[in-house]
């Protein structure tokens, strides 16, 4: 059973927090035990000495809860605090572009949540743990322990069965449940886990292991659930305001005459030489607190007519973007040499076929789209700068790097040689050099491609087998670049089309929705509801500039970092 993302947007928008409310002046990881303080800090790339006693650990924690669970933005980067100030309608103080402190006093300012509901939450961790698990996942993981879930079996009934039997798995497992191990995740394979952050644009991890990738699901599974819900109360606000704008919309598409034939019917009394913008402030005025309001009922049927078939068509449009994604990323590679094919499926540990044809090589590579890098290879230094190249061959005494006028495509090859070597000759050779590029590679790698030449770009395309690059300007072949070489290292690219991006047109699409509505709802709503149909299209501002404000912040969260 495939998660409904649908069936999420209209479960969030009646659901209420369960988040645990009594702080009892204590911290949740007070309670926890030392192999779950040791989780943590390893989450969050905390360093701790091994072995340590219960206490050193707990400080440690403490010292960093501020940081990662509180004021996690207190880690961003200039730019990325500069985008969640923009997406909350906040201008960046001038001069301030690049002061990370003066940053973070204003996104501090304006952060969603406090202190005490951000720890809290770790309190009753199996109240969000599973949000963001799809349908089946949820049923491997009540089959896997024998949880009965009454038929059928629907998600807010597996969420429920899920989280009132969470601790009683743990428990029969032996394991800890205030800040959950590997164990939770035991039904999910790599690719399930690496889809999670690929749809929440979390960058993960290359190369990864499966340890690594349970890690960043784990640390970002609650701030994404907070999130997903932020999205949604968006889009909900959207859809109130813009039943309430179709109610205004129909109100002044009546007449005079109408009006005060409504106000007649409902007692209400009509100054004599009222004019129309009197009218219309009277009805309003009393619409809300009179009962047979032919304009609030009038408004409801088009509403109603509307939103009829709304989770259908949400699903369509929340399938064909995934469904578009796909295509992207079909059409890349089908353009991709054989050689990107065969590496792209040796880095992550899949069999090459031997031999085998173009066709077969893009087809295990679309199987294996989701599945995450598993080490280094020859490939780690794909988008190295020419200065890097040269300075990890210069640590390997490598000719190359004291050669005057040696170009990228050169210093690239060297460096895939040298790799090659150490791998094969294995041993303690082979250990230093996992070790600089484990410690290098972040740094290293130039993912904008922003310092590169225009030969050098051309020469990157061509290795993908990328046609028809001729003609394109730099910032072009930058793009076409970034695009390829996501899709090799990630097997998605950058998210567009995120969890948060198929949420953040929520907002518009209801909106959307209600005027496309209103058409077919037209015989159902009668006379007024076409009337109002005619004025949405019009004068229907407040409700468009609503919608389309709320879609917009949404839409830039989805693309901050989470």
């Amino acid at each position: 059973m495939k998660f409904s993302l649908s069936s999420f947007f209209l479960l969030a928008l009646a659901a209420e927090s369960t988040v645990a409310s009594s702080w009892f002046s204590k911290a949740a990881y007070n309670k926890w035990h030392e192999t779950e303080l040791e989780r943590w800090l390893s989450d969050n790339n905390v360093p701790y000495p091994t072995p340590a006693d219960r206490k050193d650990l707990e400080n440690l924690v403490k010292s960093n809860w501020d940081a990662k669970v509180t004021r996690p933005y207190a880690d961003w980067e200039p730019a990325q605090l500069q985008s969640y100030l923009k997406a909350k309608g906040t201008d960046v103080k001038k001069g301030t572009e690049s002061n990370k402190q003066t940053l973070v006093s204003q996104v501090q300012g304006l952060w969603h949540e406090s202190a005490d509901t951000a720890s809290n939450s770790y309190n009753s961790v199996k109240d969000w743990i599973f949000d963001g698990w799809t349908d089946s996942q949820l049923k491997s993981f009540l089959d896997r322990h024998d949880i009965p879930v009454p038929q059928p079996r629907k998600r807010d009934t597996m969420l429920a069965a899920a989280r009132s039997n969470y601790e009683s798995v743990a428990k029969k497992l032996n394991e800890a449940a205030h800040y959950p191990g590997d164990w939770l995740y035991e039904s999910w394979s790599e690719s399930d886990l690496k889809e999670f952050l690929d749809e929440r644009g979390v960058p993960v991890p290359q190369p990864s292991t499966r340890d690594k990738l349970i890690a960043s699901v784990r640390r970002n599974s609650r701030l994404s659930a907070v999130k997903a819900k932020e999205s949604v109360a968006s889009a909900s606000s959207s859809a109130k305001a813009a039943k309430e704008s179709l109610s205004d919309a129909l109100l002044d598409s009546w007449s005079d005459s109408k009006i005060k034939e409504w106000a007649d019917s409902n007692g209400i009394k009509v100054p004599q030489g009222s004019k129309r913008n009197e009218l219309i402030a009277l009805a309003r005025k009393h619409r809300d607190t009179l009962t047979g309001d032919k304009i609030a009922s009038s408004a409801s049927s088009a509403y109603g007519a509307a939103t009829s078939n709304v989770q259908d068509q949400y699903n369509s449009m929340t399938g064909s973007a995934q469904s578009k994604g796909d295509d992207a990323f079909n059409e890349a590679i089908a353009s991709w040499s054989d050689s990107r094919l065969k590496a792209f499926l040796d880095a992550r540990g899949v069999p090459v076929p031997q031999g085998g044809k173009k066709d077969e090589l893009v087809k295990q590579v679309r199987l294996n789209k989701h599945k995450a890098a598993t080490g280094f290879s020859a490939w780690t230094f794909d988008t190295w700068t020419t200065e890097n190249l040269r300075k990890w061959l210069g640590t390997q005494n490598n000719k190359a790097a004291k050669k005057a006028g040696a170009s990228r495509d050169e210093l690239f090859k060297q460096a895939q040689d040298s790799y090659a070597s150490a791998s094969k000759s294995g041993g303690s050779g082979y250990a230093s050099v996992t070790s600089y590029l484990a410690s290098a590679t972040g740094a290293a790698k130039d993912t904008s491609f922003d310092t590169w030449s225009d030969s050098d770009l051309k020469s990157y395309l061509d290795s993908y087998g990328v046609p028809n690059y001729q003609g394109s300007n730099t910032n072009e072949l930058k793009a076409m670049a970034r695009r390829n070489a996501n899709y090799f290292r990630y097997g998605t690219s950058t998210p567009h089309d995120t969890f948060f991006g198929r949420l953040q047109g929520g907002a518009q699409w209801v909106f959307d929705q209600l005027k496309i509505g209103v058409s077919s709802g037209r015989q159902s709503a009668g006379y007024e509801a076409e009337r109002a149909s005619d004025a949405v299209k019009e004068g229907a501002t407040t409700a468009t500039h609503a919608a389309g404000e709320a879609a917009q912040k949404v839409g830039d969260r989805a693309k901050e970092e989470l």
